[in-house]
Formats: C-alpha cells, sequence, structure tokens
C-alpha cells in the first residue's frame, strides 16, 4: 500500500470513529458487492458502509461462515473500490488469525470490521481482540473494531438473565482490550437494550436491525451507538427479484419506472 493510500485509509478510520461517537445512532445499510455499495453509498443519508458477511457468501454459493478468506477479501476489496466512505468489513470469527486477516483488510482499504467471539472463553477472546488493535496500530490506522458477541445467538436456553449478564462481562473485556464498540446481535427488547447499555456504556452498544426488533431512532433513545442490518438487506433484494420473476412467468412486463444504474 502506498502512503498516500495509507494515509487516505486512516482519514476514513478517523471519520468511522468520529460517526461511532456522535450522539446520533450510525445507521449502516449492508452491502455485498461492488454495485450494491455504489447504490448505497448513492443515498444521502449513507455515511459509511458495512460490509455482510452472510450475502457476500450466500452470493459466491457459500454457507455464512464458510466463505475462503481470499474470497471474502477480494469481494470486500471491490465494495472498498467503489465507495469513498469508511468501509467495516464483516470478518466472520477472524479466519484463524484475526490480526492478520485485518491486516490484510487494512491493506484492501477496510477500516473497521465485526469478528465474532462464537463464545470461546472470555480471555482467549480478549486477547484476540487485542492482537486486532495491535495489527491497527501497527499500520497507522485507528482500526473500528465492532466486537462481536455470540451470547445472545450461541445462548440456547440459558436463562435471560444469565445471557445478559455474559454479554455484558464479554464486551467489558472486549472494551478493555481496546475494541471500539461491542456488537450484541439479537431481537433486543426495551428492558434488554437498557440493561446492555446500563453494563457496557452509553454509545458503546452495536445492534442488529431485525424483525421485531425495536426502531434506530428507539435504540438511539437508549444510548446505542450503532444499528446495521446483516443479512437482511440482502433478502429484501433476493424477494424483489423473486416477485418480479414471478411476475413475468405470468404474462409481465418491466415496470416502467424500474431505474436505470450508471
Amino acid at each position: 500500500m502506498s502512503e498516500t493510500t495509507r494515509d487516505e485509509t486512516a482519514r476514513r478510520a478517523e471519520t468511522l470513529r468520529a460517526l461511532h461517537r456522535d450522539p446520533s445512532i450510525l445507521r449502516v445499510v449492508n452491502v455485498w458487492d461492488a454495485i450494491t455499495a455504489k447504490v448505497v453509498s448513492d443515498l444521502p443519508g449513507t455515511q459509511a458502509l458495512a460490509t455482510a458477511g452472510h450475502s457476500i457468501a450466500a452470493s459466491h454459493g457459500f454457507s455464512d461462515g464458510e466463505i475462503p478468506l481470499d474470497l471474502l477479501l477480494a469481494a470486500t476489496a471491490r465494495i472498498v473500490a467503489a465507495t469513498d466512505l469508511p468501509v467495516s468489513a464483516d470478518l466472520d470469527d477472524g479466519h484463524g488469525d484475526a490480526a492478520e486477516t485485518v491486516r490484510r483488510a487494512i491493506d484492501i482499504g477496510v477500516v473497521g470490521a465485526n469478528i465474532e467471539d462464537r463464545l470461546r472463553p472470555v480471555d482467549e477472546s480478549a486477547e484476540m481482540v487485542r492482537r486486532v488493535v495491535a495489527a491497527g496500530e501497527s499500520a497507522g490506522v485507528d482500526f473500528q473494531l465492532n466486537a462481536r458477541t455470540d451470547a445472545f445467538v450461541l445462548g440456547g436456553d440459558r436463562p435471560i438473565d444469565v445471557v445478559i449478564d455474559d454479554a455484558i462481562s464479554r464486551g467489558r473485556a472486549y472494551l478493555d482490550a481496546g475494541a471500539a464498540l461491542v456488537f450484541v446481535p439479537g431481537v433486543l427488547d426495551r428492558e434488554t437494550t437498557e440493561r446492555l447499555v446500563d453494563g457496557i456504556g452509553e454509545r458503546r452498544l452495536s445492534v442488529i436491525g431485525l424483525p421485531g426488533a425495536l426502531s434506530a431512532r428507539e435504540y438511539e433513545q437508549l444510548g446505542v451507538a450503532r444499528i446495521s442490518y446483516g443479512p437482511m438487506t440482502q433478502r429484501h433484494a433476493l424477494r424483489a427479484l423473486r416477485d418480479l420473476g414471478n411476475s413475468l412467468y405470468d404474462d409481465g412486463v418491466i415496470p416502467e419506472d424500474t431505474p436505470e444504474l450508471n
């Protein structure tokens, strides 16, 4: 990476850091290839982009988390090249060596990432966070790690109080290790969100928008820093394709309001 490119990556990382700390919740509409990155980047409300690992994997015929790292990074590089905005990448569980994966991601211009703990021992996961943060520092980039805990996703039949306490203790450990935010995916109601914000910290919690979850505005009022939408954006796009296909098979025509994309 040239010095000019490195400086631009560092600048974008600083922009993403400021967005995470702004009182307004950061809304990131997840993308999975260059054209979706361009479409979302052109929206007036877009301040940063986030990739959806599940969607990138699906678009290449892989299950979530099973896409080879080289292919994942190649797809992510095309997204970064399609926008001037900061890009945060879904890097699954780090693909073996999370710090090396982040070093490679920074080389293609990525300035933040989600990395899953998959409920590994908290000390092990916190050490991974420290290594990732150090990789960013060595590259001269304030890398914005959105450290994900799967306390809810992999919580099984544990009582909700146990799940919440686990998410909080893991989140605190990851923040202490240098993470920018703590990502707690799940359908979080108001009471659960309040407890997570109280335990992890205001403007330090990142959530996902799912059917049945609160709105972005409601999460913002509760002190949440960031909301993303994971594979939901791709699922809606695929539903539109399915509906159009059914219409065309039923002697339909392409709608006159179909937009042109440059």
